[in-house]
């Protein structure tokens, strides 16, 4: 399918159309919700990803689990809100409930937690409607927490792209040999080593909050550090804004992961990675210049306006 010859209209209206393309009951195909909304599944999977941070087959899959685990709670059979939920067999969506939710569907109950994890905040809200937490005026959060948390995730993104562009010898040259920001994390004086770090230390904290294992060491080159960065940076948003909507700032973490184990306030992780983030962010830059790139200086003053457009006077609310 072509793209339509008149462009649609932008902004919260357009957002707005494509979640309503992806949750509609007729579209359980990408190029069905892409039909709905006159675009091409290409074209339609990457507008929705750039205002949501979520593919439209991942955002309709937890939003049918939310509407799922709602209804069990209000007295549907498992049965019924499998179907209902577009699974093919009641095995294959408890699996998937399972996994979504850490409890099989049978121990869901009225008072059980329906939201899961997300990257935005669309969410389904009983009994039908589609809940998209925002601004009453319309515009985005401008929680200081949210939005350091993704400029953090967008500006990494924007440094491991610019680095693909370089040949492997700049790439890999140590710059800096004394270069160690944290002395657990080793030498860092490389642009490679910088972004790995980057990179991994969100992988790790992921895991200590979530109780994992010790993530294994993905490879470092600029293409495989894009997928694991998106991956990690998609749930990162998710688990801070999860922490931010519950108030658990001040939950403990027992983090496993260290030897002995320790305690760390949730907020004091996030505060930790963002600080550090920041410092590597930086350090990547200077190593870029050093390597004849002319790169931007990371300054949210720059970054926010791009993705926060204040109404003017007399506009509506």
């Amino acid at each position: 399918m072509t793209e339509p010859t008149t462009a649609p209209p932008t902004g919260r209206d357009r957002l707005r159309e494509l979640l309503d393309a992806v949750l509609d009951e007729d579209n359980s195909r990408l190029s069905a919700m892409a039909g709905r909304a006159h675009a091409s599944p290409f074209h339609f999977s990457r507008q929705l990803s750039a205002g949501t941070g979520e593919s439209p087959v991942a955002l309709r899959r937890r939003v049918l689990l939310e509407r799922a685990a709602w209804r069990i709670g209000q007295g549907r059979s498992v049965t019924d809100a499998a179907f209902e939920a577009g699974y093919a067999s009641v095995e294959g969506f408890t699996r998937a409930f399972a996994r979504a939710f850490g409890h099989p569907p049978s121990a869901t109950t009225s008072g059980s937690g329906r939201w899961l994890p997300a990257p935005n905040g669309v969410h389904f809200h009983p009994p039908i409607h589609l809940w998209v937490e925002e601004d009453p005026r319309g515009r985005p959060s401008m929680d200081m927490t949210v939005l350091q948390v993704h400029h953090d995730v967008d500006d990494t993104a924007l440094l491991i792209r610019i680095a693909a562009e370089l040949p492997e010898e700049e790439y890999r040259r140590v710059r800096e040999p004394e270069l160690t920001v944290l002395s657990w994390d080793g030498p860092e004086g490389s642009i490679a080593a910088t972004l790995d770090r980057l990179v991994a230390g969100k992988e790790t904290w992921l895991a200590s909050i979530e109780g994992a294992d010790t993530p294994a060491r993905g490879a470092d080159d600029p293409e495989s550090l894009r997928v694991r960065h998106e991956e990690a940076g998609a749930r990162w948003i998710a688990t801070v804004t999860d922490i931010g909507r519950r108030d658990a700032w001040g939950d403990r973490l027992i983090d496993a992961l260290c030897d002995p184990p320790e305690s760390f306030l949730l907020g004091g992780v996030v505060a930790h990675v963002l600080t550090y983030s920041a410092h590597r962010r930086l350090n990547a830059r200077r190593m870029l210049r050093a390597a004849g790139v002319e790169v931007d200086q990371g300054d949210p003053l720059e970054w926010l306006p791009k993705r926060y457009t204040p109404r003017k006077q007399g506009d509506a609310t």
